[in-house]
């Protein structure tokens, strides 16, 4: 088992060193939006959260992983993160939810992996919690762990994402760029009918507006028709609405997670997520009937960490009001919308289970279209 684990993140290394031959898209001069992006235009410009994968490709068959997302260095069970989620179409596993609604705070790293690889996670966050020096006492914990359905491509009744590897994403994540396309959690992904994959993006409002940052990471695996810039990608590629592809491609999912460090609470996290939607749904996204579409938020505001245990009966907060909300809205909307368009552009192509392949976005192409419609810079 140690050989075959340690051959698979080999593999990782090397497939994670193919996808950074594709561009991202502000690489190609496309501009999404009118806010500046933070300095690796990736969710980790957010200071002290982490990004970590292990991705899984073994044989013909095997086409899957694991992507964590730690919001801070410290204890997490122990100062814990006030945090939103928002459901956009529920068809869909992501476990610990509830808890996370119900009390506006999370306590664990997220994890992002496929569908039957959920309780295998829930499993290994468990474990990792449990294990943290200080956690000693601890009889309960709520892991929070999204997934999509990689199912075309991945042996996914194999059920291969074993809890090492959970716990492998955990230990490696780390700041600075985010590795995009065919890695952990996306690699067997599909979006548009294309390969999608993970992708990050993030904007930094101006000073004037208070200079906190907002980062996007998503797993893009859904359908619909896809539009860049505004521009009819999809319908000039000829994949359009009720067109053979979207149809056979509409459905999967899409996990989204927007962190910022701007001081908002739960109530205000479930606001921003809301408009992560948006975002989707200008890259074209329909939200299917078989799609499952959550977006998780939280603040790694460090004023607003809530201990596991306090001798206060009270805590006070210093938030941002209601009315100084539009900024990280807009922010949360052009950065998802980013991220997606990233993760089809990072991705390559790949083949997998029974044969199947799912060809990468064609850029040249698209850059083509782009520049019909005035959507790139030129």
């Amino acid at each position: 088992m140690k050989i075959l684990f340690t051959g698979l993140l080999m593999m990782a290394v090397i497939l994670n060193a193919g996808a950074q031959d594709r561009k991202r898209a502000r690489d190609l001069g496309i501009r999404i939006g009118v806010l500046q992006n933070g300095m690796h235009n990736a969710i980790t410009d957010v200071a002290g959260l982490r990004v970590g994968h292990t991705t899984l490709v073994q044989g013909e068959e095997v086409r899957t992983g694991v992507t964590a997302i730690v919001p801070h260095g410290g204890n997490l069970f122990q100062r814990k993160v006030p945090a939103a989620v928002y459901v956009g179409n529920g068809f869909g596993k992501l476990a610990g939810s509830t808890q996370v609604q119900e009390l506006g705070n999370l306590e664990s790293p997220i994890i992002l992996t496929n569908t039957l690889g959920v309780g295998t996670a829930m499993n290994a966050v468990v474990g990792y919690t449990l294990q943290l020096p200080g956690n000693e006492t601890v009889q309960s914990v709520n892991a929070l762990v999204g997934e999509t359905n990689d199912g075309y491509l991945n042996d996914i009744r194999g059920r291969h994402v074993q809890e090492e590897h959970v716990l492998q994403a955990i230990k490696e994540a780390a700041d600075g760029p985010v590795a995009e396309g065919n890695v952990g959690a996306g690699t067997g992904t599909v979006c548009f009918g294309y390969k999608g994959g993970i992708g990050t993006a993030s904007r930094k409002l101006p000073a004037s507006l208070g200079g906190y940052t907002v980062g996007v990471l998503v797993q893009s695996n859904f359908g619909g028709v896809l539009q860049i810039n505004g521009a009819p990608v999809g319908e000039e590629l000829g994949r359009f609405s009720f067109s053979k592809q979207v149809l056979e491609s509409a459905d999967g999912s899409c996990m989204i997670v927007v962190a910022t460090d701007a001081p908002v609470d739960a109530r205000n996290l479930e606001r921003i997520a809301k408009r992560a939607m948006m975002g989707l749904a200008k890259t074209g996204g329909i939200a299917s009937n078989g799609s499952g579409d959550y977006v998780i938020a939280f603040s790694t505001n460090e004023g607003l960490r809530i201990p596991y245990q306090s001798d206060e009966k009270t805590q006070t907060f210093t938030l941002l009001r209601n009315d100084e909300m539009s900024p990280l809205f807009m922010a949360t909307i052009e950065a998802t919308e980013e991220a997606i368009i990233n993760s089809l552009f990072k991705a390559e192509t790949m083949k997998g289970r029974q044969g199947h392949t799912i060809e990468a976005l064609p850029v040249q192409p698209v850059i083509q279209i782009l520049k019909k419609h005035n959507a790139i810079k030129r």
